[in-house]
């Protein structure tokens, strides 16, 4: 079964879309099967994958309201060698009519249940706010990926977020944890850049990758060729970012899974009862043949 990991921030302009994107080039390049959900009216995420926002037969909004088989509105030919559900502005709309639903938080989880067994990693590129589209996406994922630009309100609003993800888990999602916090667009030549890392590391420890995203060139211009930056330019710092990030989020899922399996082992096994003795009657001893 797939790991689904939501990408939020209600804070615009932090680079969820630019690691959706550059974060599912990367692990489909290491033989991963993933899956792109985007959750974005801008359809940023589809655009950047290849795929025509514009001319769409089939896009998120249908699952969402329409309640089409989600298997239909696959699209297996990317850019970036992964799989995307795309979005375009009907999703905008589609907010509004998830109010009419009862179970309105559920239809993204209950929708991708019939396809979350053929991907190992499914993300959501989630809309800067923390609208029904973006509680869909926690209510869908097992983890929240939080990209934070280090600048002073940053904090501020990861509080918000992690907040918000706390009263998620309580009410309707009880295994919603944060799967990290990504420093992005970030500046070594900034002091302030430097000083909001340090206090994210000494407030939130193993929460923070070790991969830090600088601000480069090459991962802004790749989206306005449609395409991710490993296959814009494989070279660039921006693109050896997202492969090392993707690295340490293997490594981590690994470790995860060898603590599970450890723990499991650790139980102890229940006990086999002995088997009752059986009160039936013995058959009869055959009676000896006379000899002749």
């Amino acid at each position: 079964m797939a790991k689904v990991i939501a990408i939020a921030n209600q804070k615009g302009g932090v680079g969820k879309t630019t690691t959706c994107v550059n974060l599912a080039a990367s692990l489909a390049a290491m033989q991963k099967r993933v899956l792109l959900i985007d959750s974005d009216p801008q359809g940023n995420a589809t655009m950047a994958s290849g795929v025509n926002k514009f001319n769409l037969q089939n896009s998120i909004t249908q699952v969402l309201i329409d309640g089409k088989d989600i298997r239909e509105c696959v699209v297996d030919k990317t850019s970036g060698g992964y799989h995307i559900i795309p979005a375009n502005e009907d999703l905008t709309a589609a907010e509004v009519k998830l109010l009419d639903f009862l179970v309105r938080e559920f239809r993204l989880k209950n929708a991708l249940a019939a396809i979350v067994d053929n991907y190992d990693y499914v993300l959501i590129d989630c809309p800067p706010s923390l609208n029904l589209l973006t509680v869909n996406a926690m209510c869908a994922a097992d983890s929240i990926l939080v990209p934070l630009q280090c600048e002073y309100f940053a904090l501020e609003g990861l509080t918000l977020l992690i907040d918000t993800v706390d009263q998620l888990a309580r009410a309707v999602n009880p295994n919603l944890k944060i799967e990290g916090i990504l420093r992005t667009m970030y500046d070594n030549r900034n002091r302030l850049s430097a000083d909001v890392s340090q206090d994210l590391e000494q407030s939130f420890g193993d929460l923070v990758y070790k991969t830090i995203i600088p601000r480069n060139v090459r991962l802004a211009e790749a989206p306005s060729y449609a395409k991710p930056a490993l296959y814009y330019d494989k070279n660039s710092t921006g693109t050896k970012s997202y492969l090392a990030l993707a690295a340490e989020i293997l490594e981590k899922d690994v470790l995860e899974a060898k603590r599970h399996a450890a723990k499991a082992a650790a139980q102890p096994k229940a006990k086999a009862h002995p088997a009752a003795p059986s009160t039936a009657p013995s058959a009869a001893a055959p009676a000896a043949t006379p000899s002749a």
